[in-house]
């Protein structure tokens, strides 16, 4: 199935679906365009391929809080999060988007992925008052993105929320919430989850108040720049949260038990994760892009994985990649024939602050329990 706004004029489709259940626009006819849309203005992006699923229940939040790696047993109404459910090995299985408003815990999840959700939930419902429900051909997401986007809603007489994570319940159903910003920093990124019926109409009153289409290419390259990962893409089955910064946004490190936990407490505990998410420049010479999962080699050593290349409409043709934490900033890379090199930004330190502490603790006890000659 497509979505309403994949009939617009210029768009043109998502090559690789995936698994989703709508077909999205990848593009309006000019990405690099859209792309500086989203970075100086305010772009409206169809998210709608992504799976929704609702919790209604007395006990979803301490029931989600107990499944998931986030605190939610005491998330207030109108606020949202992050969080993931993780296998009893601490491997990434889900990223969900959580909000709650009026009594229903809401959450958004990659593509194709909502229905291996469900089932687990479904699995975990025991007698909990919970009633977990997949709703994705009920409900859309739509994301307004620019340092333009809340004027945008201000013009159209949408609400506004006034912090990252905060929720505005939308008059004819659903709810306006507010998200990270991507790219540099300065695109702010406004989702707005609404009844699929109603996505032309909220589009064409976001359009008059100052908006423009742009596809999921513009979005994906300021993903890709603020290195943001998604799930599938950026990781692989062994993943764990502390090779991503999922680890500061969806993890919450002093809450109780959950499936995974010993991994994620293990590894933090320790020092570093065997590998580590990095931003890759490559040198742009192939007109086709690496698809995700392609190997990035030192050599004829294989270090890593690449996740999304896009091309980006500063920086050139960029990648996130997934690499051992041996790999230095200045190692000579390739990834599918191109060469390739680690942004500066992402340069591991040569000596780990936590490790090194702890190895001065262990010579000042030997020195002092040292026999004196």
């Amino acid at each position: 199935m497509s979505s309403t706004l994949l009939s617009r004029p210029g768009a043109v489709a998502v090559e690789d679906p995936a698994d989703a259940a709508f077909a999205v626009a990848a593009h309006y006819g000019d990405p690099l365009r859209e792309q500086r849309l989203l970075a100086e203005g305010a772009g409206l992006v169809d998210r709608s391929d992504r799976d929704v699923l609702a919790v209604p229940g007395a006990d979803r939040l301490s029931w989600l809080h107990s499944l998931t790696s986030q605190h939610l047993d005491r998330l207030g109404d109108a606020t949202g999060s992050e969080a993931l459910v993780l296998s009893p090995q601490g491997h990434v299985e889900h990223h969900l988007v959580i909000t709650e408003l009026g009594g229903t815990t809401w959450a958004d999840v990659e593509p194709g992925t909502g229905a291996a959700l469900h089932a687990f939930l479904e699995k975990m419902r025991f007698m909990l008052r919970v009633e977990p429900q997949l709703l994705t051909a009920q409900w859309a997401v739509l994301s307004l993105v620019g340092p333009r986007a809340l004027d945008v809603l201000a013009a159209a007489g949408l609400p506004a929320p006034a912090a990252e994570y905060a929720v505005e319940a939308l008059p004819d159903g659903g709810f306006v919430r507010r998200m990270r910003p991507i790219g540099d920093g300065t695109a702010l990124v406004v989702d707005l989850v609404v009844p699929r019926g109603s996505v032309g109409v909220v589009a064409d009153r976001l359009l008059a108040a100052g908006a423009g289409l742009a596809g999921v290419q513009a979005y994906e390259a300021l993903r890709v720049e603020a290195r943001r990962p998604r799930l599938g893409r950026d990781s692989d089955h062994r993943t764990i949260p502390n090779e991503l910064e999922w680890l500061t946004s969806a993890v919450h490190l002093d809450k109780g038990c959950y499936r995974g936990q010993e991994t994620v407490a293990r590894v933090h505990n320790l020092g570093r994760p065997p590998r580590r998410l990095v931003l890759l420049h490559l040198d742009g010479v192939s007109e086709d892009l690496t698809e995700p999962g392609a190997p990035v080699l030192a050599g004829a050593r294989e270090v890593g994985r690449v996740g999304t290349v896009v091309r980006h409409h500063e920086l050139g043709v960029i990648a996130l990649a997934l690499v051992k934490q041996s790999v230095t900033q200045d190692a000579a890379l390739t990834v599918g024939g191109s060469t390739a090199a680690i942004d500066p930004d992402d340069a591991v330190a040569e000596v780990d602050d936590t490790r090194a502490a702890a190895r001065d603790r262990i010579r000042a006890v030997r020195s002092a329990t040292m026999p004196r000659a």
